[in-house]
């Protein structure tokens, strides 16, 4: 069966999707949090951290997510530079807040975790480092994005600037490898299979599940409002241009001079 795909990349499609979308998406990160939160309190305490380590359940999926938001924002850049695909400019506009948030988590409860662990909440460490420059990409992106006016522009900027960005995921993933570092390496994703024990294991990744569940659900969500967004200011800009003065209120004085 052939599919179209170009009627999927239709805003209004998009916008009519995400509607019948939602409701199920929610329900999915609801189910997927609770089983997820069970299976954590359920866990066992490990042996050197003891009830420290059921911060990995917030931690860790939080880092996963930072990452994959940031790597759907890459895909999404490419796909406004190559392909000039209409939702690539919002689904990166969407992105970057929430992946801004969740690298926050990870930094927040990472230095939570590394007091117990280290004795001290920071210490200038290559994957803790990596990910506070993640954190500034994004804050970066985001401020692009809100410095410039024409969205056309802020998009292309903001899309070479994405692009320019991902060389950090690799160093983020790679840096406990790549340097001697006091972030333990790899614990789940190795060659050798995992180091973390099953009943410590599978609350880990339905948590992950729950995390990229929330954000797949904020994004759309974010992704129809920026829709609904542009619709109203071509709206706004076409009444300001026929005259009407209440609609030109809605716009910024750079637009209306």
């Amino acid at each position: 069966m052939k599919l179209n795909f170009t009627a999927y990349s239709n805003p209004g499609n998009f916008v009519r999707i995400a509607a019948k979308l939602l409701p199920w998406l929610w329900a999915s990160t609801a189910f997927a949090f609770v089983l997820g939160l069970l299976g954590t309190f359920a866990a066992p305490p490990d042996y050197q951290q003891g009830e420290t380590v059921r911060i990995m359940y917030i931690h860790v999926p939080a880092a996963w997510t930072a990452m994959l938001a940031y790597t759907f924002m890459a895909v999404s850049a490419l796909g406004s530079l190559v392909w000039r695909h209409p939702l690539s400019d919002a689904s990166q506009k969407a992105a970057a807040p929430l992946g801004a948030a969740f690298t926050f988590i990870c930094l927040a409860t990472g230095s939570l975790w590394g007091k117990p662990m280290w004795g001290a909440y920071w210490v200038w460490d290559a994957r803790l480092t990596s990910v506070l420059v993640l954190f500034l990409i994004y804050l970066g992106l985001i401020a692009l994005w809100q410095t410039i006016e024409d969205p056309n522009r802020a998009a292309r900027a903001v899309s070479i600037m994405t692009l320019v960005g991902f060389i950090n995921i690799p160093i983020v993933k790679f840096s406990v490898d790549w340097w001697n570092t006091l972030h333990q390496p790899a614990s789940v994703f190795r060659m050798e299979g995992s180091a973390i024990a099953g009943a410590m294991l599978w609350p880990l990744i339905v948590m992950a599940l729950a995390y990229t569940l929330l954000f797949v659900a904020l994004h759309v969500m974010a992704v129809r409002n920026e829709i609904m967004r542009r619709r109203v200011r071509r709206f706004a800009i076409t009444m300001a241009a026929e005259g009407e003065p209440a609609m030109a209120c809605m716009l910024p004085v750079e637009m209306t001079s």
